[in-house]
């Protein structure tokens, strides 16, 4: 039973390593790199606190969901 509490537990542990999110930095060029595949070639993507972007579209979320990246087109 013991060796399965301690399975169950690390399993945990390693799920939550996953699922950690990606840094602002490397989606919002991840994001940056799709939207000029699309053919976009005048707008803006800032990194800013959730909730602060205003009238701009959300387009990703980063450390762990404090922050969001948000577009607008110019």
């Amino acid at each position: 039973m013991k060796k399965v509490l301690m399975a169950v537990g690390l399993f945990c542990m390693a799920g939550s390593a996953l699922a950690a999110a990606k840094p602002c930095e490397e989606l919002k060029s991840e994001i940056e790199a799709k939207i000029k595949a699309n053919g976009a070639s005048s707008y803006t993507l800032e990194i800013v606190d959730k909730g602060t972007g205003g009238d701009k579209k959300v387009v990703g979320t980063c450390e762990a969901g404090t922050k969001e990246i948000v577009y607008q087109r110019h």
